[in-house]
């Protein structure tokens, strides 16, 4: 493969932050679409899911002591995503609505987009 082929195929690749907002778009575009619905079928427990999993993988993440996070913010970050995922049961009870879940995910979105903004050091 030449030089100028893998340059290419490398460029068709997100930084990582710019990749943790794309999921976070996602599955928030989900959550949003699913919650107009107002019915709690199928794609309504799929949507939830989707958002529990990405939390759980973030959670994750920020527990692992190779994550470069200020330990401050990684400790504030596991306690949301904790608070997710008790959300998450009650929705799954049948009792509670998706905008705070929705409201938390474009907070995080907003903060990947304006560190993305800054230089990586």
């Amino acid at each position: 493969m030449s030089y100028d082929k893998y340059k290419s195929a490398q460029s068709n690749f997100d930084a990582p932050r710019q990749a943790e907002y794309r999921v976070f778009a996602e599955v928030t575009r989900s959550l949003m679409k699913v919650g107009e619905s107002d019915r709690k079928g199928s794609d309504y427990f799929e949507a939830i899911d989707a958002n529990r999993r990405l939390w759980l993988a973030l959670q994750l993440d920020l527990s692992s002591e190779e994550n470069a996070l200020d330990e401050d913010l990684r400790a504030q970050l596991i306690s949301l995503a904790m608070w997710v995922d008790r959300y998450t049961v009650d929705l799954l009870k049948g009792t509670g609505d998706l905008e705070p879940l929705v409201s938390v995910n474009r907070t995080i979105m907003e903060g990947l987009n304006t560190q993305s903004a800054l230089p990586e050091s």
